[in-house]
Formats: C-alpha cells, structure tokens, sequence
C-alpha cells in the first residue's frame, strides 16, 4: 500500500511530459502556417491588378511641367507581359491627353523638345491603328479627371527594363515620359498630333 503514491508520481511526470511534447508541436504548426501565411502574402504583392508577375527590374519619373514644378510620378515595374506603368499626376488641363515614352532621357523646360521623338528602336510607324505601328513608346491616351488629377495603370508591351536589349528604356541616350496638350489620335505622324509638350519626366533606375 505504500508504493501507491510513488506510482502516482511517476504516473503523473510522464502525463506532463506528453502534455509538453504536444504543445510544442502545436507552436511548431502554429510557426509553419505562419511561415505559410507570409510567403503568400510576398508572393500575391509581386502580382498586378491584371495578373502579371513581377520579375524584378523597377524605375521610377519624376514628372514636371513647364514651369519646373513637379506634378507627378511614374513607377515601373518589368513583368511577364512587358513594363507595367503606374502614373499619378495632378494640376493638369482636365481631358485626353497623349502619353509618351520618348527617345532621350532629358527634360529641359519649358518645352522638353530635349527629349527628342517617340522611342522607336524598330522604325515603327506612330499610333496603334497604323498598319506599320506602333513605336515602342507608343502609351494609350490618359484621362484627367476635373479635379486636374490622373491616376491611371497600362503596360508597355515592346519595351523591356532589362539592361543591352535593343528595347531597353535604360540605353546609352536614356528615355523619358512626355504627356502632351491634346490627345494622340493613334494614327498622324510622327506623334499623333497631340500637340505641345506640358509634362516631362526622365525614366531612371
């Protein structure tokens, strides 16, 4: 009858040895679907609102307008289908305007004829309803909104981020985002007829 109690402690070590045992692999399962959890998450914030996958080349512009004032900003980001491009910009003529990628990396106001022609590294004919076109830089219109704002998200097909391709935005000239007065009618030459320059900003990695 003495014994009893010793059993009894030996019984009740080995039940909070095993109760220890599944709490830890409880916190372990708990770590791993954490783990889980955060890799997911890294992996839906490569993805675009249209689903495109990021490949891990960015740039940004800086946009300014004639005056030298900045009034906005451009992202890119390469991806599976080409340079997504996500612009936001205010103080702006309400209406359509033409959006450009253009041949020289330089913005000298007011007029930023500094940064040359559309960017065309194939000789493409301008706008998307030329049999012949488009030019690489070709962008579809933007619309601004009343309030002078423009927030808008378009890829970039025919041109690349990546470094000694004949499409690179980063070649030895550089290149530039130019919006323009009036919207691009996707066919006239050499630009659509779009008018003056009003905005220009230089595409830097």
């Amino acid at each position: 009858m003495k014994r009893w109690p010793f059993f009894l402690f030996v019984f009740a070590i080995i039940l909070l040895l095993g109760a220890c045992s599944d709490a830890e692999e409880t916190e372990i399962s708990t770590e791993d679907a954490d783990a889980n959890t955060t890799t997911n998450a890294l992996e839906e914030s490569t993805e675009s609102t249209d689903g495109q996958q990021s490949v891990g080349e960015t740039a940004t512009a800086e946009l300014t307008n004639g005056s030298g004032e900045k009034i906005g900003t451009a992202e890119l980001q390469q991806t599976d289908k080409g340079v997504l491009i996500r612009l936001q910009a205010s103080d702006l003529t309400p209406g359509t305007h033409g959006f450009h990628i253009h041949e020289t990396g330089k913005c000298e106001a007011p007029d930023f004829e500094s940064a040359g022609g559309h960017f065309n590294p194939t000789d493409a004919s301008h706008g998307f309803n030329h049999e012949e076109g488009p030019h690489a830089g070709d962008l579809p219109n933007i619309e601004v909104a009343e309030d002078g704002r423009v927030q808008e998200e378009v890829t970039a097909e025919h041109v690349t981020l990546e470094g000694g391709k004949n499409n690179s935005l980063f070649g030895s000239a550089g290149t530039a985002f130019v919006i323009h007065e009036k919207a691009d009618d996707n066919q006239s030459q050499p630009s659509g007829n779009a008018g003056a320059r009003i905005a220009c900003g230089v595409i830097s990695e």
